[in-house]
């Protein structure tokens, strides 16, 4: 079984606290888009916000750790709220190699994207541990997880990437009014 998460507990203080999943792409609200694509994909489609929070204050990780707690299925993907364009064969592919690793997360030349990963159920104890330190660097837990050897982390990157087009459009986030507006350029870009 598989479960999909959208994150909505951030505070947008980029966008002036702005609901960003609530902004409309291409005719649609990004939530309506999210939650389209991954019903195609998972059993289960949770939407995370700060009141899910385990515990309080701690930010995207502690929106993963929720998410994982409250997932039934083994495996969760876990999507920010103001990502309007990951496909459904994008979110298939990423569960799908969830079976030979307990984190996999994409790599772009601009880092990791952990609010577009699946997560397994070995990565609770991590996330917690972290949690409890005030560690809250997503991109800081898979240095640890690499570190331990016990928890599988699989790096999705290049022309893995490019078979579901552009990966600047596919992991395209909105975290300013200036990312909205540059949206209009990946309009229509899907290659």
């Amino acid at each position: 079984m598989y479960s999909a998460a959208i994150l909505t507990g951030g505070r947008a203080r980029r966008f002036a606290g702005r609901d960003k999943s609530a902004l409309v792409v291409e005719d649609r609200t990004i939530r309506e888009r999210q939650l389209a694509v991954l019903s195609q994909v998972a059993d289960e489609v949770l939407i995370i916000g700060a009141e899910q929070d385990i515990v309080a204050g701690s930010g995207p990780m502690g929106g993963v750790h929720a998410a994982l707690t409250a997932a039934r299925g083994d495996a969760v993907l876990v999507l920010a709220c103001d990502m309007p364009y990951v496909t459904a064969d994008f979110a298939a592919y990423l569960l799908g190699l969830s079976a030979e690793a307990d984190i996999v997360i994409p790599r772009t030349d601009r880092g990791y994207h952990p609010l577009c990963s699946v997560y397994a159920r070995a990565c609770l104890e991590p996330l917690a541990h972290r949690l409890a330190t005030q560690s809250l660097k997503l991109t800081a837990l898979l240095d640890d997880l690499r570190v331990r050897g016990d928890v599988r982390v699989r790096v999705v990157e290049g022309s893995e990437l490019d078979r579901f087009g552009d990966r600047n459009r596919l992991l395209a986030n909105v975290n300013t009014p200036e990312d909205y507006a540059g949206l209009a350029a990946l309009h229509g870009h899907k290659r």
